[in-house]
């Protein structure tokens, strides 16, 4: 088969695996989160087999703890973030309108200081930009609420998400056997390597990004508690589950942070405004320097802008589930994405017809 056939092949399978995502988007999200936790949880399943406990047995065994766990944190945590995160939603108003009059006193010495017209502009700047920020926030949250979170879909993911990670961890090692089966002989062993490289990319994303999450919402959500800023638990977990959003996690909580904490605390604690920014550049060199280097690495490899980009037209076209697959999916891209380079580069197309060595065109 030349290249061009097979180019063919593989992006009628990707145009038919996008046409199947978007037809069935409604029904998708229990089975991606029963996937995505077969995925994690398959190494410690892997582990109990090679200790002789068989996979039915271990399957069960962790994926009961798993399951205990998760019901534990939820019933210790969601009671209270809940009710912070309404209680903050109520009040945003009332500290935005806050926030305003602080800013109207500050105008006559900003005034002063930029000259009339500059201020009127700045004034005007930042009004429009507040506006749009809020505008697609709202329509954004909207739009995933509606596709997302409705009854029927959080009673699939209570009931049907654990049955398929079961069934995906009893049958995972005969899957891969399956799908090693039906690989092409000529190609096997490149198309392995191939999807070798996903499986690193795709545990960096998963179990790396997952990781950093759970220190961010742990880290923000306990230094700002600390710090007395009224509903730092919810602007912490707010803050730390939006940061597989690469920089919006971080403004999202520093905007409601400081928005609370100039409220709060100005002008006679002003000191806690200070040490709620020192939370967050602190925060932003951990998440830049240690957390992501050291636990996503560059498994993921994809520019931020285009990562951006992916989980806002995912969540546009497929609502929660395509957010939840933007990133995965980017990351498989990506590594698509450059091995399709690797075999330009050593094709007759780019080194020439008289080059030789190189696959037909």
């Amino acid at each position: 088969m030349t290249l061009r056939n097979q180019l063919l092949v593989w992006a009628g399978l990707l145009v038919l695996t996008l046409v199947l995502l978007f037809v069935f988007r409604s029904i998708l999200l229990p089975f991606v989160i029963g996937m995505t936790l077969a995925y994690l949880l398959n190494p410690v399943v892997n582990l109990l087999a090679r200790w002789s406990i068989a996979r039915p047995v271990g399957a069960l065994i962790v994926l009961v703890l798993v399951l205990m766990l998760i019901l534990g944190l939820v019933l210790a945590l969601v009671p209270l973030v809940m009710a912070q995160g309404v209680d903050l939603i109520g009040r945003l108003p009332g500290y935005i309108g806050d926030l305003r009059g602080l800013a109207q006193q500050w105008v006559p010495q900003l005034a002063e200081w930029l000259g009339p017209e500059r201020t009127t502009q700045l004034q005007g700047t930042l009004a429009d930009l507040l506006g749009r920020g809020v505008e697609i926030a709202g329509s954004l949250t909207a739009g995933l609420a509606a596709g997302g979170l409705n009854l029927l879909n959080t009673i699939a993911v209570l009931f049907i998400t654990p049955v398929v990670a079961y069934y995906l961890l009893v049958d995972w090692e005969g899957l891969i056997a399956k799908v090693d089966d039906l690989l092409p002989r000529p190609h096997r062993n490149e198309i392995q390597g191939v999807l070798a490289e996903i499986d690193r990319a795709m545990a960096g994303v998963i179990r790396g990004q997952g990781a950093v999450i759970l220190v961010l919402c742990v880290y923000y959500s306990t230094a700002l508690s600390v710090a007395g800023v009224n509903f730092g638990l919810a602007i912490g977990l707010i803050g730390g589950l939006l940061s597989f959003i690469p920089y919006v996690g971080f403004f999202v909580g520093f905007a409601l942070s400081m928005t609370v904490a100039l409220v709060q605390f100005w002008p006679d604690q002003w000191v806690f405004i200070l040490v709620v920014l020192a939370i967050y550049g602190v925060g932003q060199f951990l998440e830049g320097n240690i957390l992501y280097p050291k636990l996503v690495g560059q498994s993921i490899d994809i520019n931020p802008v285009w990562l951006m980009f992916a989980l806002f037209a995912f969540s546009l076209l497929f609502g929660f589930v395509g957010l939840l697959l933007a990133v995965p999916l980017s990351a498989i891209s990506g590594v698509l994405a450059r091995y399709a380079i690797r075999k330009y580069q050593k094709s007759s197309l780019y080194l020439g017809p008289d080059a030789g060595g190189g696959p037909r065109v």
